[in-house]
């Protein structure tokens, strides 16, 4: 019998942030040539940063925590936003006739799942950068507990993502998390407990992708590749409707799979225009699809598609990831049966995986607004769907051209002033945590042009 593809691991340890500042200044001299050979990024701008030149000295000065709330539609993030602290920050203050110190750097969280398929180089490279590890899936006791600390006697300020993770979309904000919102109050209260003065402002900032070159070549060659993989002989030369019945024909393949091979009732949609109904299948099969693997995992549909995708992950880690076994203890029966079950979680992540690329889909944002950007965001959801179930790396995604980058800085908001509001009652600190994640979800998606 062939040995399983995917083996029980012992438990995922906590990579505790160790800032080394030889590490930071290796980092920073290498990022110029880092981004021209290792992404798709050509320039970076950035719009009201002397702004957050004034927060950053006055976090340097004692006076604020900062905490730094950036958009996630890109792998490519970390390089943009490391791009802001490290050049565009210390020369805006310089031209503005601030004094910062150096380095302007910021603490990050990041996912604790990133050096599973990024690589264990990558943990280690994180934590000299004085990030912080996250489970998304789970209360992480020891995770919130370090980006507390952080956050709150940190070097320097702490930057997240408060869409949890990457969306592909440039002109969508994902459902914000309120976890950002939660910690910037804890802090607000560790400050309070400490006889501490500060002030805690998170600000938002916009992150933005355009392709330099409006050429369609590349989109072009990359529809030609999907037909080719879906098997579809395209009959018609317009480029949205090459894209619609790749689309179309994706769903029925995916809707007959899961009906005939997991059983699955996906009801049939008539009663709507085609796009809206495009949609609407969509979201029947990422339902049934989450159903699939909740059902194996024993987990109720709890949530929204986000919440839900992150309980998966976290329920396969579990059984993947093993706390309750002494690995090295353990006889060779119990091994394989260990190894076993880390396989079949490993296979029943795989419907979770497919559901978590299409979280931000409309079914409207290219007809809306047929750009080339749009375009191929859309186009690279399709190859990344028909890459997974090709059994590809989903991560080495095609480049379609060079882009440039527009980083906007917020507004910044005080928490520090809503904090009566907060600890006045638990039914209030609910709604306040709401309350500011809402903010800050409208304060991103009006950074959008």
């Amino acid at each position: 019998m062939p040995r399983p593809s995917q083996f029980v691991q012992p438990p995922l340890e906590f990579i505790p942030p160790d800032l080394n500042l030889n590490v930071l200044r290796l980092a920073r001299s290498i990022l110029p040539l880092w981004m021209r050979r290792r992404t798709s990024i050509a320039k970076i701008e950035a719009a009201n940063v002397e702004q957050l030149a004034e927060l950053y000295h006055q976090f340097q000065s004692g006076k604020i925590r900062l905490l730094l709330a950036f958009r996630h539609p890109s792998a490519d993030d970390p390089v943009s936003m490391m791009y802001l602290m490290h050049y565009l920050l210390p020369r805006t203050a310089r031209r503005q006739g601030i004094h910062l110190k150096s380095p302007t750097h910021a603490h990050f969280i990041y996912d604790r799942g990133i050096p599973l398929w990024a690589g264990s180089s990558i943990g280690w490279i994180y934590s000299k950068l004085g990030g912080t590890p996250i489970h998304r899936g789970k209360l992480d006791r020891t995770g919130l507990r370090s980006a507390r600390n952080l956050l709150a006697n940190g070097q320097f300020p702490l930057m997240a993502a408060p869409e949890g993770a990457t969306n592909a979309h440039n002109e969508i904000v994902s459902p914000l998390e309120p976890g950002i919102a939660q910690m910037g109050f804890w802090c607000v209260e560790d400050l309070q407990k400490a006889d501490r003065t500060e002030k805690v402002v998170i600000v938002p900032i916009g992150v933005q992708y355009r392709y330099v070159k409006q050429t369609w070549n590349q989109v072009d060659h990359l529809l030609q590749s999907l037909e080719i993989d879906a098997g579809i002989t395209p009959k018609d030369s317009d480029r949205y409707a090459r894209l619609y019945t790749i689309a179309e024909h994706m769903l029925t393949v995916m809707e007959s799979f899961y009906k005939k091979f997991y059983h699955q009732d996906l009801p049939s949609v008539e009663d709507a225009e085609p796009n809206a109904r495009l949609a609407l299948r969509l979201q029947i099969l990422l339902d049934s699809a989450l159903t699939v693997a909740e059902q194996y995992f024993n987990l109720l549909p709890k949530g929204n598609v986000i919440d839900r995708c992150r309980r998966l992950e976290q329920a396969a880690w579990d059984l993947i990831f093993r706390e309750d076994l002494k690995l090295d203890q353990i006889s060779p029966v119990d091994r394989g049966l260990a190894d076993r079950v880390a396989e079949e979680a490993g296979l029943r992540i795989w419907h979770m995986r497919l559901v978590e690329s299409f979280v931000a889909v409309t079914g409207k944002y290219v007809i809306e607004k047929p750009s080339l950007d749009r375009f191929s965001e859309t186009t690279l959801l399709l190859w990344d769907m028909i890459t997974r179930i090709k059994g590809g790396n989903a991560f080495k995604r095609p480049k379609l051209g060079k882009q440039s980058v527009l980083i906007t800085v917020g507004d910044p908001i005080s928490i520090s002033d809503r904090a009566s509001v907060y600890q006045s009652n638990r039914r209030a600190a609910k709604q306040a945590v709401s309350d500011l994640t809402q903010e800050l979800q409208i304060a991103m998606e009006k950074m959008i042009l």
